[in-house]
């Protein structure tokens, strides 16, 4: 099914899932369709996309998630890991609690790189349609999350993202290089810690550095969805970026992209049988 707008989302949440596992991929989407006017015209969104983060979980193939949920617009249009109200004064001038302050929540008015994105400022109306779509996406989230509790008694949600190979000028580690992959947990509060060291295992087996909450804990998704107490679980998966792409020609390379595709497939296939 899409989204509340046309092409905003893609999802598939069966209503007798098999699986108690959920799939979030919020910034692999790289579409600005019916948005271009707000955005300056040289902005790259490639640039802070996720991008192939979508391919590397197999989204909408016949060996990928069962039930999954991915953006297919930019997050540059609107930022499906943030909260609604995290806005700066200059991107939602009308807004009547702005608090951002680094200029990149859930409408990016600055690249990670420190270059303008948007050509004007947003008016409320506009900015009330684009939360619209993340009261879709989310809602998606939680029905399907609902249904593998249900089922199952317990439900995982895991949030796929990636990430630049080193801290960029926006970024609190800048110029610092990252682990090849780190889970966030929100430190622990957003799933069980069985959850995590299972996912820490699984890539530190490959041969890859894993570092947990460097320097991502999870955002919105995680902290919104996740409640363990409730039974239900949700982590957030960073991969670094130059681990299967060129991060300047913004292509897949090979055997990288490969591996990576391979190690996902059979983390999602183990956690399928993680008892929580």
């Amino acid at each position: 099914m899409l989204g509340i707008v046309e092409g905003a989302f893609t999802a598939r949440t069966p209503g007798e899932p098999s699986t108690p596992l959920v799939v979030s991929v919020p910034h692999a989407g790289v579409s600005t369709a019916g948005y271009e006017e707000t955005l300056t015209p040289e902005l790259e969104v490639r640039s802070d996309a996720d991008l192939f983060v979508d391919r590397l979980y197999g989204i909408g193939e016949a060996d990928g998630p069962e039930v999954f949920v991915a953006a297919q617009l930019s997050r540059f249009v609107c930022d499906l890991n943030r909260d609604p109200d995290d806005v700066c004064p200059g991107a939602v001038p009308e807004h009547p609690t702005a608090r951002n302050v680094d200029g990149r929540g859930f409408i990016w008015a600055v690249t990670t790189a420190g270059v303008p994105a948007m050509s004007r400022p947003l008016s409320i109306s506009e900015w009330r349609g684009r939360t619209a779509i993340h009261a879709a996406y989310h809602d998606t989230i939680r029905r399907a999350l609902a249904r593998a509790r249900a089922r199952f008694g317990y439900a995982i949600l895991v949030d796929g993202h990636s990430m630049p190979s080193s801290g960029r000028a926006g970024h609190q580690d800048r110029g610092h290089p990252r682990a090849a992959v780190v889970p966030g947990d929100r430190d622990g509060k957003s799933c069980a810690p069985a959850l995590t060291a299972l996912v820490s295992r699984h890539f530190t087996s490959r041969g890859l550095e894993v570092r947990p909450n460097d320097p991502y804990k999870g955002g919105y998704i995680t902290a919104h969805h996740g409640r363990p107490g409730d039974g239900i679980h949700a982590i957030q998966i960073e991969l670094r970026r130059d681990l299967y792409m060129d991060e300047e020609r913004f292509v897949t390379v090979e055997p990288g992209a490969s591996r990576m595709r391979g190690a996902i497939n059979d983390l999602l296939t183990d956690l399928k049988t993680l008892r929580l």
